[in-house]
This record gives structure tokens, C-alpha cells and sequence, in this order.
């Protein structure tokens, strides 16, 4: 199976159906979370334009914990409730941050981030981990982006348990 991995352009709200509709080309009849969450990671990473960091932190039960992503090294474990993703991940709400270096208590992995929008995955009413974006722009993140990005962790979460 291959996938063009072309930058989105244009009418941004299109090309979200457009990326939803890749992702949920890609993860059709696989159910394992690590190569879903890396397919994924990579596609997003490679679809849209100023991300320097995209991917996944999973729950364990106590805390988040890193898994499949695209961008420099990142943080390894988050609580729920510190920084932007433990934050998604305590409140099961989107988290969209303009300016990361006005957040308090934000936690700076990369240091070129200056943007940030992190998306809750729920199945089942259980948390199972946040999709976490970074950009080196500011404001680069709005409304259509989390509204595109919440149809493509709905995609994720749905692929979990093969439908």
C-alpha cells in the first residue's frame, strides 16, 4: 500500500476530509495501536504545513507516556494535568494554545514549539492518550484545525477496536 504524502494547501476544512479520509484508508483492517499511532504520526507530520512535532502519548493508568511521533526527541512522561497534554488528558477537552510560552506550567521539549494543540483520545468513555501537534509558529493552530484534527483522533480511536 503506498500513500502520497503531498503538503495540504488550498481550502484547509477540504483538505481535512482529505487526510480523514487517508487516514482512514491506512488504518482500515489493522487494530494495533503502536503501528496505527506510527502510520499516523507520519502522515499527519508529512500533510501539514509548519508541524515540527506530531504523534502520540498513550495512558497507563497514571500518566502519560510517549509513543509513535515525528519531530525532534521528546518529553517521556506527562501527568495528567501538567503542560498542555496532561491537561487534554485531565480534562478530555481539546487543548489549542497560541503562544505555548504564555501557557503556565507548559512543559518546552522542543524549544523551537511555539504553538501547540493537543486532542483527548477517548474509547469506550476511557481515556487511552492525547494527539499532540507543535509548531514553530505562532497562532498556528485554529478552529478548522481542531475540528479536522478531532475527525482524524476519531479515525485513530475508531481503529482500535476495528470499525
Amino acid at each position: 500500500m503506498t500513500f502520497d504524502l503531498v503538503p495540504l494547501t488550498g481550502d484547509r476544512a477540504e483538505g481535512y476530509r482529505k487526510l480523514t479520509a487517508q487516514a482512514a484508508a491506512m488504518l482500515s483492517g489493522e487494530t494495533d495501536r503502536i503501528a496505527n499511532a506510527a502510520n499516523l504520526s507520519a502522515l499527519i507530520y508529512h500533510s501539514l504545513p509548519e508541524v515540527n512535532w506530531a504523534g502520540f502519548y498513550f495512558y497507563d493508568g497514571r500518566e502519560l507516556v510517549v509513543g509513535p511521533f515525528q519531530g525532534k526527541p521528546a518529553c517521556v512522561r506527562i501527568a495528567p494535568g501538567a503542560g498542555v497534554c496532561g491537561t487534554a488528558a485531565h480534562t478530555r477537552r481539546t487543548q489549542l494554545v497560541p503562544d505555548v510560552h504564555a501557557y503556565p506550567g507548559h512543559i518546552a521539549c522542543d524549544a523551537d514549539s511555539r504553538s501547540e494543540i493537543v486532542v483527548p483520545l477517548i474509547g469506550d468513555g476511557e481515556l487511552i492518550g492525547v494527539l499532540d501537534l507543535d509548531s514553530p509558529r505562532v497562532a498556528r493552530f485554529d478552529e478548522t484545525d481542531r475540528r479536522g484534527l478531532e475527525e482524524i483522533a476519531e479515525v485513530f480511536v475508531r481503529s482500535l477496536s476495528g470499525l
